[in-house]
């Protein structure tokens, strides 16, 4: 039970932090000053949120996310947040392949051959169809979650360790809805596809836990570090880059390989998704789908990691309000109680 219920966590968080995370664009996007409320109310919202959807995919044993959809919004909106959700998986892998891309360039590494080997590497993740995914997230995040709390705390205690957790001017809390709303999309696609292999409620509490544990203190810790360079973010495409800049060059290799860890699990993780919904349409084996779907994605990285960041990431956030209210109040509307009173 708990070697599986570690599992699922590392899925979890290896599907949320991504480039856009770990890079602390998507941090600094939705957070910012007056950000501990908010940041308490996403741990609390997406704790709750997880459980509901690895609750929903345990008890109907799901493959793939559309039948979990149906329970949460009703057959006529799953249809829409089907198309959203493929949407979402499209995009973001594609933002991933993009943050490859910038984050080999520090190396004067053509940006084309960071993305593209980027996406190779993704394609070797289903060669075991979709097993490997799983097992590698499940080497590789705590490698990646230790790696950027060094970072952060090591640059935390250059500073003098400058917390602050002041709860009296807390005006960004609703940033945490969004911010909720936008990260349910992801693990809604990516615990649908394993549902089936959950063999015990226990594994859920362990994964739901853990992982809101995990993502809330993360966040805070970075959420402060990315305050003291304030002033600086906005001439970095990576802002992390900028906590790095006065650190040994053996620094900023180490970020860039946390960073290019942190896109291959979260382009893991988006492809894992595609895979399991197009099953049915697409036939032919896992790793030939993936180089499919990243051939169609690579054209589309032209765009740029922070303008895609700043374009889809809020309007995801607020398209996916709508079904983040109805996972949060699920539980209410289909306790057993309110069932035996009807």
């Amino acid at each position: 039970m708990w070697a599986n219920g570690f599992k699922w966590m590392f899925l979890i968080v290896g599907t949320l932090i991504g480039a856009g995370y770990a890079s602390g664009r998507e941090l600094w996007q939705f957070f910012g000053a007056e950000s501990n409320v908010a940041i308490l109310l996403f741990t609390g919202l997406f704790t709750v949120s997880c459980y509901v959807i690895m609750n929903l995919a345990y008890r109907q044993k799901t493959t793939q996310y559309v039948p979990l959809l149906t329970s949460l919004v009703g057959p006529k909106l799953a249809r829409a947040y089907d198309w959203i959700i493929l949407s979402y998986l499209f995009s973001t892998t594609t933002i991933m392949l993009a943050g490859a891309g910038a984050t080999l360039e520090v190396y004067n590494i053509p940006f084309w051959l960071g993305m593209a080997g980027s996406a190779a590497l993704v394609v070797l993740l289903f060669i075991r169809d979709t097993d490997g995914m799983t097992t590698v997230n499940a080497f590789l995040i705590p490698i990646l979650i230790l790696s950027l709390v060094s970072i952060l705390l090591v640059f935390q205690y250059s500073r003098g360790f400058t917390f602050t957790f002041d709860l009296s001017h807390q005006h960004n809390w609703p940033a945490a809805i969004t911010f909720t709303s936008l990260n349910i999309l992801p693990i809604v696609a990516v615990v649908a596809a394993v549902g089936n292999q959950i063999k015990h409620r226990g594994e859920i509490w362990i994964a739901t836990i853990g992982s809101g544990i995990l993502m809330g203190s993360i966040s805070y810790l970075y959420n402060e570090s990315l305050l003291q360079i304030a002033g600086e973010i906005m001439f970095y495409e990576i802002p992390l880059f900028v906590i790095l800049k006065q650190y040994p060059s053996i620094m900023v290799i180490a970020m860039s390989v946390l960073l290019w860890l942190a896109i291959y699990t979260t382009a893991g993780a988006g492809i894992f998704g595609l895979i399991s919904r197009l099953r049915g349409l697409l036939k032919g084996e896992s790793w030939l789908i993936a180089m499919l779907l990243l051939a169609i994605m690579a054209p589309l990285t032209t765009f740029g990691f922070s303008s895609m960041i700043a374009v889809l990431y809020p309007l995801y956030g607020a398209i996916n309000l709508y079904l983040l209210v109805c996972i949060v109040l699920y539980p209410f509307f289909h306790h057993p109680a309110l069932k035996r009173n009807k």
